[in-house]
C-alpha cells in the first residue's frame, strides 16, 4: 500500500509543477507535460516489480502506438479555443476524439501485427 501512495504522491506533484509552471510560462509547461515522464516512472515501476524484458518491450511498444492516437487532441483543442469555443467543450471533444481514435487503435493494431 505504501507503494502505491508513493506512486500517487509522485504523480501528483508532476501534475501539480507542470500547472505552476504554466501560470507564467504555457510553452514550458508544455515541453515538461510532453516529457514521457509518466511512461519513464511507469517502466522504472513496472520493471522494479516484474524485471521481465519480453513483458517491458510489449509495454513500451504499446505505449508507443497509443501515445500516436492521443496527439490529434492536442491539434483539435487550440483550433476550438480560438474559434471561441470554451474549455470544457473543447476538452470534450478533444477526449472524445482520443477515445475514438484509442478505439480504433485497438481494433486495427492487431491486424497490423502490432501487439496491443
Amino acid at each position: 500500500m505504501g507503494a502505491l501512495i508513493a506512486k500517487a504522491l509522485i504523480s501528483g506533484v508532476l501534475i501539480a509543477l507542470i500547472s505552476e509552471i504554466g501560470k507564467k510560462l504555457p510553452a514550458t509547461a508544455a515541453l515538461v507535460a510532453s516529457l514521457p515522464l509518466v511512461s519513464v516512472l511507469g517502466m522504472i515501476l513496472l520493471w522494479r516489480e516484474r524485471p521481465d524484458a519480453e513483458n517491458l518491450a510489449v509495454h513500451a511498444g504499446a505505449t508507443f502506438w497509443y501515445v500516436l492516437p492521443s496527439l490529434p487532441m492536442f491539434l483539435l483543442m487550440p483550433v476550438l479555443l480560438r474559434a471561441g469555443v470554451s474549455f470544457w467543450l473543447a476538452l470534450a471533444c478533444g477526449c472524445a476524439l482520443t477515445v475514438a481514435l484509442y478505439l480504433l487503435m485497438m481494433h486495427v493494431g492487431p491486424r497490423l501485427g502490432l501487439r496491443l
